[in-house]
Parts: C-alpha cells; structure tokens; sequence
C-alpha cells in the first residue's frame, strides 16, 4: 500500500515512501496497572509493523532467514511517548524504511489513534545485517533492490 498522508513525519517524503498500516486492537492484558499500555508494548507494534511491511514488499522475515541466511536485528530502539493508549483503542501503525545500506537498516513508526488520527508515539528502530552466527554481511542484492525502491519509488 503506497500511502502519503498529511500528518506524515517531516522525515519521510509522503510521494516516495512506500508506507504500510496494520490495526491493533489493545488488549487488556497490554495495559499496565494505571489502565495505560505499558510502554514495552510499543516496541512489539513496532515489530508488527515491519513484519507487515515486508510481507508488503512480497517476502517475510522467515523467507530471509531461511532461504538467504539473513537476519535483520535490532541494534537500536527509539520511542517517543506523545499520548497514553488505553485497553480496547485501535491503533494504526504505520511503518516505512527510513534509509537503508548494504549492513544497515533504519525503519520508521507512528502510532496514530484509529478515528481520531492522534499521534500516540513515534520511534525508529536500526537493524544491522547478520548471518545465523550474528556475523555481519551484505544484504542479499534481491532485498537492497526492493527496499531501496521502497525508499526512494
């Protein structure tokens, strides 16, 4: 799904970005003893996200690690809180590749209030590129050609 949208961050180029939304329903067990989503929760949307936007590109993590040797981790997390998330909210996260490398890979999130569009969080993650061994290496040629496209299409 390609997708520019007015309060899209001032880091993405909304006509070039390939960006993708996945809807979560929170559950009660997310939220914390104050009735807020407890602020680890975040970071595991985030990672639906990504998974999300790769299916999106016409792969997935599995095919990756299976099929190329080629594991993506996470070296770096971000979140910037903006508004707490409560039980049965449904949010939109929206996901896109921010700058991409031969060994490295920056994506970019936001959380957003279904219905209302508020911004709840914003964040990125960094992954360097690894074997199974966690040893550094390139990113297959088949992956840097799509997620480049992705970032500049």
């Amino acid at each position: 799904m390609k997708e520019a949208h007015a309060s899209m961050p001032a880091d993405v180029n909304p006509n070039a970005a390939m960006v993708n939304e996945t809807r979560i329903r929170v559950r009660y067990a997310e939220t914390d003893q104050m009735g807020v989503v407890y602020h680890a929760n975040h970071f595991i949307w985030f990672e639906v996200g990504r998974v999300e936007l790769l299916r999106q590109f016409g792969f997935s993590y599995r095919e990756m690690e299976r099929d190329d040797d080629c594991f993506i981790a996470v070296v770096d997390a971000q979140c910037r809180y903006k508004a707490p998330v409560h039980y049965d909210d449904e949010v939109i996260v929206r996901t896109w590749l921010k700058h991409v490398r031969e060994k490295v890979i920056r994506f970019g999130y936001e959380l957003r209030k279904a219905g209302t569009d508020e911004l709840l969080a914003e964040g990125e993650t960094t992954h360097i590129v690894a074997n199974a061994q966690m040893k550094p290496r390139l990113l297959p040629e088949k992956y840097l050609k799509v997620f480049r496209a992705a970032v500049t299409a």
